[in-house]
């Protein structure tokens, strides 16, 4: 259940936001200045905040600015006034939305949801796992970032087709990888049979590297399975 705090010195218009996000299932933080919405977001883990730009202790855009110093979740700013000058001002302090009274209390609603939304994605794409970008083992150093390869020190001159393969080797080392997947996941087509590809490019591969073909140290051969790096 996210969590919002409202933060406006007009108590009807608090009680108003306030009804309508526990209707839709919001926990609510109600607060009628600056210091107690200091202390809230100081003690309660926030999902989306509500500020009015007229208080009487602190106006908005400072009270913004102050959140943002140690938190990011989205920031809606609440006002009577309608220049751009203010819009400008609280997108620039950190706030994320704008709404001028008085307001239709589902447009209220609708741009908590898609603010909460955003920041529900942001939060699970900056949570998950980042896929490593380099591998270096063994003396074999392979980067995505550059798309460089080098072996002892020596960077190998690589076309993209090769570098692909060598790439999805090393992503699945210790397994053995069959020509079919191989072929797939490099061309993005359909392998057939008779397909000696893979083959043919494990092969000039292994020679760029200065693998012996009958006992290579990287790319090792499964007979009747696939490829595998070690």
């Amino acid at each position: 259940m996210a969590q919002i705090l409202i933060v406006d010195d007009e108590a009807a218009i608090a009680d108003l936001v306030e009804i309508c996000l526990k209707n839709e299932g919001y926990q609510v933080h109600k607060c009628y200045n600056a210091h107690d919405a200091l202390d809230c977001v100081a003690r309660c883990p926030l999902d989306l905040a509500i500020l009015d730009v007229m208080l009487p202790d602190m106006d908005g855009f400072a009270l913004c600015q102050k959140i943002r110093e140690q938190h990011l979740f989205p920031i809606i700013m609440l006002t009577a006034k309608v220049e751009d000058m203010d819009k400008i001002m609280g997108l620039t302090l950190g706030a994320d939305d704008y709404i001028t009274k008085p307001f239709n209390p589902l447009e209220l609603v609708a741009r908590v949801k898609t603010q909460l939304r955003r920041y529900i994605r942001y939060n699970q794409a900056d949570a998950a796992p980042k896929a490593p970008q380099e591998y270096d083992f063994r003396g074999l150093t392979i980067s995505k970032a550059n798309h460089k390869c080098t072996l002892f020190g020596e960077e190998l001159a690589l076309t993209p087709l090769e570098f692909s393969i060598l790439w999805y080797l090393c992503e699945h080392r210790g397994q053995v990888v069959s020509s079919e997947e191989l072929f797939e996941a490099v061309w993005g087509e359909k392998f057939m049979d008779s397909n000696n590809t893979v083959m043919s490019h494990i092969a000039r591969l292994r020679e760029k590297m200065h693998e012996p073909s009958r006992k290579p140290k990287f790319i090792k051969t499964v007979w009747g399975v696939g490829y595998t790096i070690e």
